[in-house]
């Protein structure tokens, strides 16, 4: 038990700081199976963790928000994992990358510890520049991430993934600059959004 702590811990600090020598060593098993359980279990940590917010926070947590927490948000988490690995596999075409779809899915599911942490984040923002703030450190360490699993685990080349997360960031800067960044707030933050229309 002790060492497979141990193991998620060092996981998650080679992520952070040598992405590139952990995401070259990312290569294709045949063990799917893993990387949608990692997912699922993320997405049911993140719901636990936000459901116990909640809880201190003095709301009420009805049977609907129960099930939302242990069931939608996990079942979520693991259809994230399956489009974003469609959005890696043609980014991976465009950068002149891998084809491999099993190897893009485990990439991606290696970085899905950020899945609760965002959540938590999210869930955290109190009003509005504290939702701006929040939103926008997310959203470019997400980028950030991307990035890395383009460029070292799908073996782009660097120039064409700089390009291609250069437009994700400009159509990110667009969302904040226009009104589509209620919309996108209010999928992270109702409550918090609502402060912004004051």
């Amino acid at each position: 038990m002790f060492s497979n702590v141990k193991k998620w811990f060092r996981h998650i600090r080679d992520v952070i700081t040598r992405p590139r020598c952990f995401f070259t060593k990312i290569v294709a098993d045949g063990n799917m199976e893993e990387s949608m359980l990692k997912a699922f279990m993320y997405g049911l940590m993140g719901g636990i963790m936000v459901l116990a917010l909640r809880l201190i926070g003095g709301a009420t947590v009805t049977l609907g928000a129960v099930f939302s927490a242990i069931v939608i948000v996990p079942v979520l988490a693991v259809a994230l994992l399956f489009v974003m690995g469609g959005l890696m596999m043609l980014v991976s075409e465009i950068t002149g990358g891998e084809r491999d779809w099993e190897i893009a899915i485990k990439g991606l599911a290696s970085v899905f510890f950020i899945y609760p942490v965002v959540l938590v984040l999210n869930a955290l923002a109190f009003n509005c520049t504290s939702m701006w703030i929040i939103s926008i450190a997310v959203d470019a360490y997400i980028l950030f991430l991307f990035y890395n699993i383009a460029l070292y685990c799908m073996r782009g080349r660097r120039g064409n993934v700089i390009a291609v997360i250069a437009i994700f960031a400009l159509f990110m800067i667009t969302v904040y600059a226009t009104d589509y960044r209620i919309g996108w707030f209010m999928l992270k933050n109702a409550g918090a959004t609502l402060a912004c229309l004051m």
